[in-house]
This record gives structure tokens, C-alpha cells and sequence, in this order.
């Protein structure tokens, strides 16, 4: 069953589509898509059509910002039901959490991880799909959605370091200076935010503990009635623990809240194993990472956590029947000289 997600994950996309002066009829069909399902909010549909949309539109309209102009108007109000829980927490920490804890409410297929690194603090996301397939837009608009977040609570007081994609930079940076007004770094080894330490802990001047005891009343009303896939939460941990050197089965399991043996049983309930799940996210990143020039076939080993190039290598072929560097020229070489005879198939 696909994953499915609120269609206000794509709020403000026709919006975006009318100021550009595109039609975005076709794409929608495409996707399986209709401008009426994107008008009921609440209304769910599966991430991959949402995904897809983003980056067929993108393509279609010649817009390489086309996810980021989404998120450049977002309001709290448009996390739904949660906006209430969030804009009365006491701390950027503490909303962060609850962005967590109640992502089924919002958007199921983002992933988040706040690692603590010394004073500085680095918010990971990642868009996780059912299916391969290019996310840079969604991965745009779901850090400026974050970033404006922070924003509408630390106001004035929201300075971060640098917000960090691992895709190139468009040919016009002028909306992304615009809307971060920090350091930007492309090409990175992760998608996210990098901030000060003390930024989490900053009071929020309007939180009201009463308003905040109440909301959350009503969201836990509204989980307990919310099913989540224990094979999907895992791949999102993968997809963030991985390129850290951390996704053994202990960090997932922990976590996920649960011990080793717990979570073995649970994947076992959706038909899987761990190593099978962590090798499908291995399929997922290594296209990613191979389709940028910046990362060497080194990285990308370490990245992957395989200690050797050798390793990664043998894992690569068994996968893709050719090395990683012969599929890499394979695919410059079809990107740069159209023909009638299609690309190598990676899968």
C-alpha cells in the first residue's frame, strides 16, 4: 500500500504555478493528481504522486526554484492541527519534538534528526519515498518550510549558520539568499539546517503552557486513531543514519524507542529483515550520490558506511551488474549526447 500523505503538503503549489504563468493541468493528470484534491488540505495522497509533481512541474515550467517558491510564503497555520501545539511551546527544542512526535498529523515522509555537535546543532531532513526517484525539489521545500518554522518562533533572534543541500545549486541563487540569509552550502553530505545550540533553548515570548497542555490533548486524540508502517519508520532512520556511520541496528533500534529484539519482530511482521531494508536504502542513496560530481567513489563508500572502496565496489556490481565508475561515465555520457536508445537501467 503507498504511502499517504496531507495534500497540504503541496499548499501554495497552485499559487506558485499562477504566478509563473503555468498550466499545471498535465502534470497533475500525470501524477494522478487534480487541482480539487490539492484544495482539500486534509484530503490524503500518496507521497511519490506528490514527490513526482514537484519535480515534473519544475521541469515543465523551466522553474528550478519550483519547490523553495512554496515554501517561501508558508504560515505556522499550515502544519494543520499541530500549528496550535507549536506555536505555544516554550522552546525551538521543544517544537522540534513535537514536530516529531506528531509527523503522522503532518507530513509521514519526512524524516528529522537533531544531532548535537559540540555548540552547534544540525537539523537533518530527508524525504523518503516509496520508489527511487529525483526529490530535489521536495527536499527544497521541506527545509524552507523548516527554516520558516524557526522563523515564526525565534522571530528576529532566528540566525543559523548554514543551510546545507547535497544536490547543486540552480543557475540563480537570488531566492535562496533571499529566504535563508545565510551561508549556503551545495553539494553537502547532508540535507538541513545548521544552527547554534542555543538557538533551541530561546524562550518563546507567546507560549501559554495552558493553550499548549490543551492542544496536545486533542492531537493524542487524534494519533491514537493515526496507523504508521514500522518498515517505513525505519527506512527514515536509515536514510538519516547512514551517511552519519550510525545506522547499526542498535541506533535504529533505539531510535524507534525499542530494543533490538522488538524491532526484528516488527519487520518481521511487515515481511522484512533489516539488512534487506538498509540495502534498499543503499539503492536509494547511492543513485543520489553518484549523480553528483562533487562526491568522489571514496565518499560515497564512506557515505554508505563501507569502510573500503573494494566493498563497495563488489556491493555495487551485485546490485547494478557494472562498477560504480563505469555506471557514472555510462550516465554523463547519455545525459550530455541525447539518442533514440535509452540510458542504462540502475534497477
Amino acid at each position: 500500500m503507498p504511502k499517504l500523505v496531507r495534500a497540504a503538503v503541496l499548499t501554495n503549489y497552485l499559487e506558485v504555478t499562477q504566478y509563473l504563468g503555468f498550466n499545471p493541468r498535465d502534470v497533475l493528470a500525470g501524477v494522478g493528481l487534480s487541482k480539487a484534491l490539492l484544495q482539500a488540505p486534509e484530503h490524503r495522497i500518496p507521497i511519490d504522486a506528490a514527490v513526482r509533481l514537484l519535480e515534473d512541474s519544475a521541469a515543465a515550467s523551466g522553474c528550478q526554484n519550483f519547490g523553495l517558491s512554496m515554501a517561501e510564503s508558508r504560515q505556522l497555520s499550515d502544519f494543520g492541527v499541530v500549528s496550535l501545539l507549536l506555536s505555544h511551546q516554550r522552546t525551538l527544542r521543544d517544537a522540534l519534538q513535537v514536530v516529531v512526535h506528531y509527523r503522522h498529523l503532518m507530513n509521514d515522509s519526512l524524516a528529522i534528526f537533531i544531532e548535537e555537535a559540540g555548540k552547534m546543532v544540525i537539523i537533518r531532513e530527508e524525504v523518503v519515498t516509496d520508489s527511487p526517484m529525483p526529490s530535489r525539489q521536495a527536499t527544497e521545500l521541506a527545509i524552507g518550510v523548516m527554516f520558516r518554522l524557526c522563523a515564526a518562533l525565534l522571530g528576529s533572534h532566528w540566525h543559523p549558520y548554514s543551510v546545507n543541500f547535497t544536490h547543486q545549486p540552480p543557475d540563480n541563487l537570488q531566492l535562496h539568499r533571499r529566504l535563508f540569509g545565510c551561508t549556503l552550502e551545495f553539494g553537502s553530505e547532508f540535507n538541513g539546517i545548521v544552527c547554534a545550540g542555543a538557538s533551541l533553548d530561546m524562550t518563546n515570548a507567546n507560549a501559554d503552557p495552558a493553550m499548549a497542555r490543551y492542544a496536545q490533548s486533542y492531537l493524542d486524540s487524534l494519533q491514537s486513531h493515526q496507523g504508521t508502517s514500522m518498515l517505513f519508520e525505519v527506512r527514515k532512520a536509515i536514510y538519516l543514519l547512514l551517511p552519519m556511520g550510525r545506522a547499526t541496528i542498535e541506533q535504529v533500534a533505539q531510535s524507534q524507542g525499542m530494543n533490538v529484539r522488538t524491532l526484528q519482530r516488527r519487520l518481521k511482521d511487515d515481511g522484512c529483515a533489516f539488512n534487506d531494508v538498509i540495502n534498499d536504502v543503499r539503492r536509494d542513496l547511492v543513485l543520489r550520490y553518484l549523480d553528483n560530481p562533487n562526491y568522489t567513489l571514496g565518499r560515497i563508500a564512506d557515505m554508505l558506511g563501507y569502510s573500503m572502496a573494494s566493498s563497495f565496489t563488489r556491493w555495487f556490481i551485485s546490485q547494478f551488474g557494472m562498477p560504480p565508475a563505469t555506471w557514472r561515465v555510462q550516465k554523463q555520457g547519455s545525459a550530455k549526447a541525447p539518442t533514440d536508445a535509452a540510458p542504462p537501467k540502475p534497477y
